[in-house]
């Protein structure tokens, strides 16, 4: 197992790191819609924070060798189910047309009171 912390990423607000890899996947913490200089929240809006949310993890992605394209599973964490139809507009966008299985479920609170968060998991190569 190897723990992976990626430069360019927002720092974790806590004790984790921004990825664990095992074998051929990779398990990537929560991104919230941190920015990642500032550490600051970004956006008012559902989409906004999506979008800050997906740019996170393609900085965690890309500092591995991977894309979104690679993910195979990801868990949204919404403040507030009345968002759903504003993230998956986004999400849907970024994502272009690779489906990664997916579950999407409301919270009380997110990290920092973020409107959005969302992990994931991707794969690799064993050897990749």
């Amino acid at each position: 197992m190897e723990t992976l912390f990626i430069e360019g990423a927002p720092a974790a607000i806590g004790p984790y790191c921004h990825a664990v890899k095992t074998g051929n996947l990779v398990f990537c913490s929560g991104q919230t819609p941190l920015d990642p200089e500032t550490m600051k929240i970004v956006g008012t809006t559902i989409e906004e924070q999506t979008r800050r949310v997906l740019s996170n993890i393609t900085i965690v992605l890309d500092g591995i060798g991977l894309g979104l394209k690679d993910i195979v599973k990801t868990t949204v964490f919404l403040k507030s189910m009345d968002d759903f139809k504003g993230m998956n507009g986004v999400y849907a966008e970024m994502f272009g047309g690779h489906t990664p299985a997916r579950s999407a479920i409301a919270v009380k609170k997110n990290p920092l009171d973020a409107m959005v968060e969302i992990e994931c998991i991707a794969e690799t190569t064993v050897n990749g």
